[in-house]
């Protein structure tokens, strides 16, 4: 008799411990009856109807995916290798447990799809350089294409594409040779900067010299000019001097004249 209540007790407490259901606050769920939706699972505890009744959860939180890598061909025929990253939230539950099996599945093979078709319609070079145009075009395609299933694709990011060995070494090469021209290029117009500055330099001074001769000849002129003109000045004195004295006349010799002559003996002195 005591098994018979320790039976029932059990299956009491399994009833019990069946009819409770605890979401978190990142969780939502829905509740189904006989395989028909009947309500949502809410954050906390939740009462249901064990055996008739049967919850299913969903996380709601931002989930990442990896795009395993696949051999895809360009529209010029190149082979590359390229995985991606896709990040994604549920944002109804209904839909997402409703409408499509398996949502992350279904993610993953749409992105795989998608990545194909844009890969095929771009050529090598694009493909290389034009990532942000893949990832802005591989999201708008896979968020338009998910919002049926209660799914929000919030980025995608190419992790990596990968050319063929050949075309890695080709890569490398032109890469090399790039470097080397703006090497020399640089080299170009440093010794051609150098060249530019040193003909300036001589310019300068070659003017500063004209410039300083200029001043030179300037001054001597100036000098002579004047050393010229006052001798001038007193040969012109004594010839009229001599005359009016050859004739025994009396001649008054302006005080110019006399400052004229102290002056330029005075000059002479100095130069001796």
């Amino acid at each position: 008799m005591s098994w018979f209540w320790l039976i029932i007790g059990l299956i009491v407490l399994y009833i019990i411990i069946k009819s409770v259901v605890i979401i978190n606050q990142y969780e939502s769920g829905l509740v189904f009856r006989l395989g028909k939706v009947s309500r949502l699972l809410h954050p906390g505890v939740n009462i249901i109807i064990p055996f008739i009744e049967y919850p299913a959860k969903v996380d709601m939180r931002t989930k990442v995916i990896d795009i395993p890598p696949q051999e895809m061909i360009t529209k010029d025929n190149a082979t590359v290798s390229v995985d991606a990253i896709v990040y994604y939230r549920v944002i109804d539950v209904k839909r997402a447990l409703l409408e499509v099996q398996d949502y992350e599945y279904a993610i993953i093979n749409l992105a795989q799809t998608t990545l194909r078709a844009i890969i095929g319609s771009l050529e090598l070079d694009e493909v290389l350089n034009r990532r942000e145009f893949i990832n802005s075009k591989l999201l708008e395609t896979l968020d338009r294409d998910t919002d049926a299933w209660g799914v929000r694709v919030e980025k995608v990011e190419l992790r990596e594409i990968d050319p063929p060995e050949d075309i890695k070494n080709a890569m490398t090469q032109q890469m090399k040779a790039e470097r080397l021209k703006r090497a020399a290029i640089l080299e170009a117009e440093g010794e051609k900067q150098s060249k530019i500055l040193k003909a300036e330099g001589v310019a300068e001074s070659l003017r500063i010299e004209a410039e300083g001769q200029a001043k030179a000849i300037k001054i001597v002129a100036e000098a002579a000019q004047q050393y010229f003109k006052n001798e001038a000045q007193l040969y012109k004195a004594l010839e009229v001097a001599s005359i009016v004295l050859k004739d025994n006349s009396k001649f008054v010799i302006s005080e110019n004249v006399l400052d004229l002559v102290k002056n330029l003996l005075k000059s002479k002195e100095k130069s001796k």
